[in-house]
């Protein structure tokens, strides 16, 4: 019997021995970022259950076929006096909690042969990564320490400077203060090919991201980023930038978010943000101290607002664009659900992650590609971010 994903592949040109949907059951899907992880600490919320709001949880991720997320270990700028390092462990101690919680589904993953264990399993390899060089707060003790509990990679800055190198910032470029990585960061990126922790330049500025390439041993990842020559974003990898990651042997894995994809729709979410700035501020002021109010003021608030949406079209563009520049094997998913106001449509939560796959085969992009895509290219960067921490003396 052939599927209706199939059926549409064919009726689009693809390749009609194909199933997209049986190559998307059958593949390692992982990606590189969501932002759910904060609602894990909301005792109302409740993985196991389906929401209408949001991006994601575990029943949308069953119907999506997602075998493998990146929990983003994130908070504002709190450094000073060890309040980032207080709330990155109480998050990271959130993600513990829910696998415990859900021994049936969810396993913690540390290593590539995790996820692929996981996967067989048929449970969602739990993986962290921490977003933002500022969480450390000047301390390797604390990298270490967020790798024992499980971080697998470190986004060295996220929408600011911080002691570790520039930012690319969020909607605009900040003038730079560093000039790049720092001596700190150089020690930071070495002591992760130490560890076995990858370096994420997802965030950072132009000259920060080459300092990474020629300090890192090992390959290094962007754990949500899409491509420049598609939409002139400072979030997004200039094509130079593409070539150089894809030389080292790293991943790009591309961010779904509207406002970063779409050059038409740059400007007008730029717009409505900065409109909502003053309300922003407000909750902020209300739920001074209640961080778990201030997130259920700001979710209700974007909840009456009508986000522009891009096209998957447009997403697919991204796509094959790195896979032109940055090679076939450098490609991975960084979606950054539950992190962004706007996600393509047909693409609007997790569920729709098969979309995506039989997109990726209409363009004409091979079975073996689309695995790599889908989360072989990541695996294979892991092992060797492990590989070269085992040959350390």
């Amino acid at each position: 019997m052939v599927s209706v994903a199939a059926a549409t592949l064919a009726a689009c040109g693809g390749a009609p021995d194909v199933d997209p949907l049986a190559l998307h059951r059958d593949a390692i899907v992982v990606d590189g970022h969501s932002d759910t992880t904060p609602w894990f600490q909301d005792p109302e919320w409740s993985f196991a259950e389906r929401h209408d709001a949001g991006h994601m949880d575990l029943p949308r991720i069953r119907e999506g076929g997602l075998d493998a997320q990146f929990w983003s270990i994130w908070m504002g700028k709190t450094e000073g006096h060890g309040r980032a390092v207080r709330d990155a462990v109480e998050r990271m101690d959130a993600v513990h909690e829910l696998v415990r919680q859900h021994p049936a589904d969810l396993m913690l993953a540390t290593t590539a042969a995790d996820v692929r264990r996981a996967a067989a399993e048929r449970r969602l390899a739990c993986l962290m990564g921490v977003e933002g060089g500022h969480i450390l707060e000047g301390s390797l003790a604390a990298l270490r320490t967020y790798h024992r509990l499980g971080a697998r990679y470190l986004t060295l800055t996220h929408s600011f400077h911080n002691r570790l190198g520039d930012s690319s910032g969020t909607s605009e470029l900040p003038p730079p203060e560093h000039g790049g990585l720092t001596d700190f960061g150089r020690t930071v990126v070495a002591e992760m090919n130490r560890l076995g922790m990858m370096a994420d330049i997802s965030h950072v500025s132009d000259a920060t991201f080459f300092d990474v390439l020629a300090t890192s041993r090992a390959p290094v990842i962007a754990s949500h980023s899409s491509a420049r020559g598609v939409a002139d974003h400072p979030r997004n990898m200039s094509d130079p930038m593409l070539r150089a990651l894809g030389e080292a042997g790293g991943v790009v894995m591309i961010n779904f978010y509207s406002g970063y994809i779409d050059a038409a729709l740059v400007e007008p979410l730029r717009a409505l943000y900065r409109g909502l700035r003053p309300q922003f501020e407000a909750l902020g002021k209300a739920h001074e101290g209640d961080p778990l109010g201030r997130r259920r003021a700001f979710r209700a608030l974007m909840a009456n607002q009508q986000v522009p949406q891009t096209t998957l079209g447009v997403l697919l563009d991204h796509f094959d664009h790195a896979i032109r520049v940055a090679g076939p094997a450098n490609v991975g998913l960084g979606s950054d659900w539950d992190g962004v106001g706007s996600m393509p449509l047909g693409l609007d939560d997790v569920s729709k992650l098969p979309a995506l796959t039989a997109g990726l085969l209409e363009r004409g992009h091979s079975p073996d590609v689309v695995r790599g895509v889908l989360g072989e290219n990541v695996l294979r960067v892991m092992a060797e971010v492990e590989a070269v921490a085992a040959a350390q003396p």
